[in-house]
């Protein structure tokens, strides 16, 4: 349908106000002075209207025109290919927009789609409402972590998504004055992006773990460049593509003094050559190191002592450059809640592709708390880590349990020298006492109850001992570390050569820890929900009817409660208050069952499937009988990162017949 001459005029009108106002004119004249000196010569009979498009293109003039007129059909936002996940309620989203305070330098980090995600070639559109694998991307970056909205998992993503991240250095001195080009080059901290596929029952899995190099920016007269990403698989596929995306970078402000290429390649190199050099001269410390204690004991080579770990890139460091001192500023309080919080993520070995034994894996700080997921060196190294930041003297242990399976724990020593023992897994703490070996044996009820069984080295941030005692049995082990005839130490200067902060740049960095942004009180009341619904309909199949008692249901939280309670600190609270409840809301006559059990997911189906499992909750769940009333009661617990309890208590009352 044509439009009338005097609504053309008018369009014509506002589009040329727009443009006076975006000062175009003025800002194309620059671009193609810039163009022209740098491209062609100076030569204007050399660029056609073409590649004067392609530049304006590139400096982003005409996207910001079409967003400001903001024409039919051009629109900047792209809602269907970021739909919201069933979480959108219950998480928030980074909103597009974020103040620039001109004083500081950033860098813009923009996803713009991905290619070539060829496991995903025969991924088709869904139905609407329908719940698909998604891929998200996670970013970190001295210190500032971000999270992409959920895409649809395709073979070429159309993702879209930007990060700002500051340029400045965390230095004090440093805090009020603008990054320059040489303070840039001088920062060698990669760029992590990790991208996360969860499929629909939400499991996770890492699909690439990416250090990229940011720096070429400041080789980019336009403060701005547009490049593909290859991104990598992780563990025996690290030599595999995954997938393409294309990712454009942005200097905010621009830089005056930009740097030549052979100057960024010749930075580059030589902090490459550092790292190099030191990691072979500690590699040649602990080849004479590893001689040394072999030549005392020819059974010191069957003992676990972990020198070196590969992390899900295929690198090889030593395992002392996995810990670091973290603080988790307000989101922990104690040490024993740290102990619940690491606990809570969820553990999976290695998956490795045929037989044999289980691949070996230590994964990255990052990598391990975007995916939520992981084995028990990467719970131990960040139970260690978190333990050192609340200025514990704690050690990674490494060594066995029943079966001879490897397994890795933490130990604390006190001033006083009593030694603890951590179970990163489930949060148990241990008090250890060596046994004397010569004494007789001891009866099974006094015996240790921790399950390890032997350790064949213990190390943190800055030093490693292994085990030198004859005896590599947990039982019969003295941990006084600093006993030369009992621990081989390694050199302290040697380890911080090369796990000191700075030192290997290249390394990953310690991640922040991010609080929950979970509604724990919307979430629960879901998951309640959805677990009367089922049990309705598996009360419902074996023709029975049901009943449910509000009061009842309420009365069970104090309950929830103190199960958490005492899962963080050990102590029981409260239990009294709830029994009285219980006896009052119980008529005489009457009989009470309940059955609490704990999840660290949120999935109503899989705990529904597993508490029937247990003959107590089956026989609550199918309870028979006259007045027969039914409770449940959901109660979720957050924690940093995507870390939570959920208690649920199933329980019900009914006349006792005789």
């Amino acid at each position: 349908m044509a439009l009338p001459p005097e609504k053309i005029a008018e369009l014509k009108q506002i589009i040329h106000t727009q443009l006076s106002q975006m000062d175009v004119q003025s800002r194309i004249r620059s671009i193609l002075a810039d163009t022209l000196r740098e491209e062609f010569g100076g030569q204007a009979n050399k660029m056609g209207e073409e590649e004067l498009m392609k530049r304006l293109r590139q400096e982003g003039i005409v996207e910001n025109i079409l967003q400001q007129i903001q024409f039919d059909g051009h629109t900047p936002a792209k809602p269907a290919t970021h739909f919201t996940d069933k979480e959108s309620r219950l998480m928030q989203t980074p909103g597009r927009k974020a103040n620039i305070d001109p004083t500081r330098r950033y860098l813009y980090f923009h996803i713009k789609t991905g290619k070539a995600f060829l496991e995903h070639l025969e991924d088709t559109e869904t139905t609407p409402g329908q719940v698909i694998s998604v891929f998200t991307f996670h970013v970190h970056f001295r210190g500032q972590r971000f999270r992409s909205r959920p895409v649809p998992c395709a073979c070429e993503p159309d993702i879209d998504e930007g990060f700002l991240l500051e340029l400045h250095k965390e230095g004090a001195g440093d805090a009020g004055k603008m990054a320059d080009t040489a303070t840039m080059l001088s920062i060698c901290d990669p760029l992590h992006i990790v991208l996360i596929k969860t499929d629909p029952t939400g499991e996770t899995t890492t699909v690439s773990s990416h250090f990229f190099e940011w720096r070429p920016i400041l080789t980019s007269s336009s403060g701005r460049i547009t490049t593909s990403v290859e991104l990598k698989g992780t563990g025996t596929e690290s030599k595999v593509s995954a997938g393409v995306i294309e990712v454009q970078l942005e200097l905010f402000p621009r830089i005056q003094q930009v740097l030549s290429q052979d100057v960024l390649s010749a930075q580059i190199s030589l902090e490459r050559t550092r790292q190099a050099e030191k990691e072979r001269l500690f590699l040649v410390y602990a080849k004479t190191w590893w001689k040394e204690y072999l030549s005392v004991r020819e059974t010191h080579k069957e003992r676990l002592v972990k020198l070196f770990a590969q992390d899900e890139n295929m690198t090889n460091r030593p395992v002392c450059s996995f810990v670091k001192p973290l603080r988790a500023g307000r989101l922990l309080d104690t040490a024993r809640e740290v102990a619940r919080f690491v606990s809570l993520m969820h553990q999976e070995k290695v998956q490795t592709l045929g037989g044999g034994e289980k691949a070996e894996q230590w994964t990255t700080m990052h990598t391990f708390l975007c995916r939520n997921k992981g084995d028990c060196e990467d719970h131990a190294v960040l139970l260690c880590s978190l333990l050192l930041g609340f200025g514990l003297d704690a050690y990674v242990c490494v060594g066995t349990k029943a079966k001879g399976a490897v397994h890795a724990w933490v130990m604390t020593i006190s001033v006083d020298g009593l030694i603890t023992f951590w179970e990163s897994l489930n949060g148990h703490r241990y008090i250890h006492e060596a046994i004397d070996p010569n004494m007789p044996p001891m009866d099974k009820q006094h015996r240790p109850k921790y399950p390890y069984k032997t350790v064949g080295c213990v190390f943190n941030h800055q030093s490693f001992y292994a085990n030198y005692q004859p005896s590599d049995s947990v039982e019969v082990c003295q941990f006084k570390l600093d006993d030369e005839s009992r621990w081989k130490a390694m050199s302290q200067d040697a380890i911080l050569s090369v796990c000191s902060p700075g030192s290997c740049p290249f390394w990953p960095s310690l991640p922040p820890l991010c609080a929950s942004l979970l509604d724990t009180a919307l979430i629960s009341n879901d998951i309640e929900q959805q677990l009367r619904v089922l049990v309705i309909e598996q009360r419902r199949d074996l023709g029975l009817t049901t009943m449910w008692d509000d009061q009842l249901s309420y009365l069970l939280t104090p309950a929830l409660a103190a199960y958490e309670t005492e899962r963080v600190t050990g102590l029981t609270v409260g239990n009294e208050e709830f029994q009285d409840a219980i006896k009052q809301a119980v008529p005489d006559g009457h009989t009470f069952k309940g059955y609490p059990i704990q999840f660290s997911h949120r999935n109503a189906r899989r705990a529904f499937a597993t508490c029937l499992r247990s003959p107590v909750c089956e026989e609550i769940i199918h309870c028979r009988g006259d007045h027969v009333r039914l409770a449940v009661r959901v109660k979720v617990y957050p924690y940093p990162e995507s870390a939570c309890a959920t208690w649920i208590m199933f329980a019900c009352k009914y006349k006792s017949v005789v």
